[in-house]
């Protein structure tokens, strides 16, 4: 592949709702570049983007990846990201690197919820955009009708530059509405000029003063001539529409069926002519390196020939074997062969210049979101990617003793691949937790350990940190007292326990009231540490008791048979016996939670709320249509809400949630944990 500069660049994120055909498209267009002999089909397992085991299991793209196509002395580097929902990282990845993005919505559905979500995600990055209207040669598709989906969703700033050429089953070719010509793509290969039917002209002219109308508003020079009734040339046209898709002012609208090969490269054409270069679009973090090499890593992945870290260069030239220094880590990395990713191909690169695409192996301490530079001056690193948090958490754990050995290297090398993955460790119940976007986030990412490493992992719920406290006060004797031949054992005491505040600052209170010796001091720390013992137990569901004051406040000794061990195993009786008397409830975590949805969608939610025995706190009007819902609810109802939001909200929901307070369980749910407590193992 030759070297371009970054004129000849264009670096263009596809992103769309789940199955509007992305991954196909980049499959017509390395077909029409000449890359590929035979345009790959995603159905038959043949496409050059989709090559991951699990995508190829099920059918859709899993992970995000550059596929430059060579069109024209041009290079476009397209980014193919995924559509589902639980893969958001990699469409955050893959925008964070692209100067511009093409939407694809399919002709039949138009604008879906994956559509709605991942052009927010580009307004994020004020990315300018482009839209395709795919699969219009499918039954019950209308161009227009799509085009109406689009400008309600996204407003009037949604302009045509494409006609279709035919409709659904005849749908053969399209019509440019700046040149008036059409061109036919019936014979699969290059498209054919050809006469623009007469039963078109009306909408053609329509759609064509909405697309310059609209166009002009970028250039104030160009829009007097035109207000004024002056003719525009062609030239002037296609300035004013590249000025206002560059500006974000338009996004032009074109046509096609990526699987029939039908517009795509009147869509190159328009990529090429439209959208900014990467060196139109050069990053301002990236001005300080000046002409010095710059270079950020933003997919790092797992394969046999050890970590593969693709990148794109900002400023300067990167060649093979060469030095460069991580501002992150503060090291320096050897840049040992560098190639050129596409899909599933890779090609040795003499070069990458600024603006474009490469892939390095075994990079030793750079990871995605690193910058990496011959120069140490600089400070700061480029712009990170904004990874969203996770929010569904289930517990692992290992098969076998085997996988035990190797389930802590395998879980953090995931989490270095895919940046939206969590790993910690519950310290009170001793659990392994992966943290991610969903359960299918999860269920793949241990598919992939045990592919990628040989480890098996199972993913269960989540233990639940259960508390118990008592409600009342309550007084009990404990008296331990054995012979064994020799010194026996013996200790007596009396306490008195009742309960803390809720709110207190200590979870636990000891008091020596001990009056005339009675139990003299060097035993007093062996009836605390016997009461300690015992709440940490528990005695309800063998969970911690918090929240309760215990005061020794007399008892017995023997001068010869009474030891420290006596007076604990005294306490331990003695607390068993005052806390069924102190009216002893179970305590469960209550999470804050903050939800986000669309206003349409409030009544549900707040409903399913209630079924998860949680309470509204408060509402707050969003803007763009949203309503904010504080509330709190029980942790054991959320472990699924992140799937439970997705469905009520064909997930244009998002939720927080975070640790409150602990607050006393219900009756009915006390008994079924007492029960499952005293169940065998």
């Amino acid at each position: 592949m030759k070297v371009y500069r970054a004129e000849q660049i264009r670096n263009v994120a596809l992103i769309s709702h789940v199955g509007a055909g992305k991954t196909s498209l980049v499959d017509a267009a390395l077909f029409d570049s000449g890359a590929v002999t035979r345009q790959g089909k995603v159905d038959d397992g043949t496409s050059i983007s989709d090559y991951d085991p699990d995508e190829l299991k099920r059918g859709m793209s899993l992970n995000a990846k550059v596929l430059p196509v060579e069109w024209k002395d041009h290079k476009i580097n397209l980014i193919d990201t995924p559509g589902y929902a639980d893969f958001v990282g990699e469409v955050k990845a893959g925008l964070r690197v692209a100067d511009a993005a093409l939407v694809v919505v399919t002709a039949e559905k138009g604008v879906e919820v994956g559509t709605e979500l991942t052009w927010k995600y580009a307004d994020e990055r004020n990315l300018p955009r482009m839209v395709l209207v795919n699969k219009l040669d499918r039954e019950n598709t209308s161009f227009d009708q799509a085009l109406d989906s689009l400008r309600a969703q996204f407003g009037n700033g949604i302009v045509p530059l494409q006609v279709p050429l035919g409709e659904q089953a005849g749908f053969k070719g399209v019509v440019d509405l700046v040149s008036r010509k059409a061109y036919d793509f019936a014979d699969g290969t290059k498209p054919r000029e050809t006469s623009v039917p007469a039963d078109l002209q009306d909408q053609i002219d329509t759609y064509r003063e909405q697309l310059i109308e609209a166009a002009v508003e970028s250039d104030d020079e160009i829009m007097e001539k035109f207000l004024d009734g002056g003719e525009l040339s062609e030239t002037e046209i296609l300035a004013v529409i590249k000025k206002g898709t560059c500006s974000g002012q338009i996004v032009p609208v074109l046509c096609g069926s990526a699987s029939k090969n039908i517009g795509v490269q009147t869509l190159l054409d328009a990529i090429i002519e439209y959208l900014p270069s990467a060196a139109d679009a050069v990053a301002e973090d990236a001005k300080a390196f000046g002409d010095n090499l710059s270079m950020f890593i933003f997919k790092t992945a797992g394969a046999q020939a050890g970590t593969i870290s693709t990148f794109r260069v900002y400023s300067g030239t990167l060649k093979p074997d060469c030095h460069v220094y991580n501002l992150q880590t503060k090291t320096d990395e050897r840049i040992g062969q560098i190639s050129i990713p596409r899909g599933k191909l890779q090609e040795t690169a003499t070069e990458v210049p600024a603006g474009d695409f490469g892939a390095v192996a075994k990079l030793s301490n750079s990871h995605t979101g690193d910058t990496l530079t011959t120069v140490k001056d600089v400070t700061t690193p480029l712009e990170p990617i904004n990874f969203p948090e996770p929010c569904y958490t289930s517990a692992v754990s290992p098969k076998s003793q085997a996988d035990l050995d190797k389930m802590g290297n395998a879980l953090a090398r995931i989490v270095e691949e895919d940046r939206t993955l969590r790993v910690s460790r519950d310290p009170e119940t001793a659990e392994t937790l992966l943290a991610g976007m969903g359960e299918s986030h999860l269920q793949i990412a241990v598919e992939a350990i045990k592919r990628k490493y040989a480890v098996n992992l199972e993913t269960h719920d989540q233990h639940i940190s259960y508390r118990e406290t008592i409600r009342k006060k309550a007084k009990a004797n404990g008296r331990h007292k054995r012979q064994s031949g020799g010194h026996g054992q013996f200790g007596d005491v009396w306490l008195e326990i009742e309960p803390l505040p809720r709110d207190s600052e200590q979870a636990f209170v000891f008091e020596d009231k001990i009056v005339g010796g009675v139990v003299p001091g060097q035993f007093i720390p062996g009836v605390e540490k016997g009461v300690r013992e015992s709440l940490k137990r528990g005695f309800l569901s063998g969970n911690p008791m918090l929240y309760v004051r215990v005061a020794l406040y007399d008892g017995k000794y023997h001068p010869v048979d009474s030891s420290a061990q006596s007076f604990e195993v005294a306490a331990s009786l003695a607390m068993q016996e005052a806390v069924p008397q102190a009216n002893p409830v179970i305590l469960e975590p209550i999470l804050n939670v903050t939800i986000t949805v669309p206003e349409g969608n409030m009544g549900d939610v707040m409903s399913d709320i209630n079924t998860k025995r949680g309470r509204v706190m408060g509402m707050e009007t969003l803007d763009n249509g949203m309503q904010q819902i504080s509330a709190m609810v029980p942790q054991s109802e959320m472990l699924h809400y992140a799937t439970d939001l997705r469905s009520i909200t064909q997930g244009r929901g998002s939720f927080k949630a975070e640790f409150a307070e602990y607050e006393e369980v219900p009756a009915n749910v006390q008994q079924e944990l007492i029960a499952q407590h005293k169940k065998p193992e």
